[in-house]
């Protein structure tokens, strides 16, 4: 496997994306929107929730994303009996020793796969809160600082009400973008059939790059620039969903932060260490849309979130080309 010292340019860097990235499509067969969509989540240091009907490979996406990186993997299935430190860990007293030890739990990973999040209860799944935000754990007093890179792919089936307890906006709010799988094309679906239908894909999946070379493209991602106009829009979309009538719950400040960091990886994804508005526009519902509250009178109308945001954009003014300052100084330099 190839190594990287610190003086390595972006552009070897993002041949190792490009490598996870094929590893995961291997898998899941014709949804390349939703393999970007989670690889640019892994490099703006996010969060990411998986949401679609039973069957359509949510768990699938999650363990071959996990499996294509070299990094500790845990898998958590959420359960109502699921206890919060079952997920952070225990302090247990050692009697030879005479003092408490402190066992990690299934938190203390670089990938945590949370299986149907929804289905533990509203305390259990408080336990995510500080470990998601600040990527930390404090038990008994004491704070333990988690791994990098530190990624939560967690799944749920909306359609599913028994059993379940509904994410709370805190939680939501945590995770940087929300996906849905979708059905499979005829073609890729037949196409399954013939490579999937004796083994499972993850039987001969081999991991294809290294934990440290993931810091370090994520540092990376961290330099791409982004001009005052674009930093204006992306704020200007972020405001109106706090005024709009449809909604009764904006979007928040942690928002605001994780699509610009959403969009800063977006742009080194697409060969460029400068972003521009269309990398916006791409991001802004599956950013946005999760953490926003359509009213009554919207849901009774049938408005779903991503439309209210579509219709954002389409209202919000795009900063003009002379504007955008597309060309930081310096660019170029770094060539992906």
């Amino acid at each position: 496997m190839t190594t990287y010292d610190d003086r390595a340019s972006l552009a070897d860097l993002t041949s190792t994306v490009e490598r996870v990235r094929r590893s995961v499509e291997s898998v899941i067969e014709g949804k390349p929107e939703v393999v970007r969509l989670a690889l640019t989540v892994l490099l703006a240091e996010g969060h990411l929730l998986i949401e679609d009907v039973p069957g359509v490979g949510k768990t699938m996406l999650a363990k071959t994303l996990a499996k294509s990186i070299d990094c500790s993997v845990q898998r958590i299935q959420f359960t109502p009996d699921l206890l919060p430190s079952d997920i952070t860990g225990v302090s247990i007293y050692d009697q030879q020793r005479r003092e408490f030890e402190f066992k990690p739990g299934a938190i203390f990973a670089q990938i945590v796969i949370g299986d149907e999040i929804n289905r533990a209860s509203p305390k259990t799944q408080s336990a995510l809160l500080e470990s998601m935000e600040e990527r930390q754990v404090t038990i008994d007093g004491t704070t333990y600082t988690l791994p990098s890179p530190f990624m939560v792919v967690a799944t749920q089936n909306p359609v599913e009400m028994e059993g379940t307890y509904p994410l709370p906006e805190a939680q939501r709010d945590r995770f940087m973008a929300r996906v849905s799988v979708g059905y499979p094309s005829p073609e890729a679906e037949l196409q399954m059939l013939d490579v999937h239908g004796g083994v499972s894909p993850l039987d001969d999946l081999t991991s294809v790059a290294h934990s440290h070379e993931i810091v370090k493209l994520i540092e990376a991602v961290r330099e791409v620039y982004v001009a005052e106009p674009v930093k204006r829009y992306v704020v200007d979309l972020v405001s109106a969903t706090r005024t709009h009538p449809d909604l009764r719950l904006g979007a928040s400040p942690r928002a605001t932060l994780h699509l610009l960091r959403a969009m800063k990886a977006a742009a080194a994804l697409a060969g460029r260490d400068y972003v521009l508005p269309d990398d916006v526009q791409a991001l802004a519902a599956p950013v946005l849309a999760h953490r926003l509250l359509p009213t009554a009178q919207a849901q009774l109308n049938r408005r779903s979130a991503e439309q209210v945001v579509g219709e954002i954009l389409q209202r919000t003014p795009v900063p003009a080309a002379h504007a955008r300052g597309e060309m930081p100084p310096g660019a170029g330099i770094r060539s992906f």
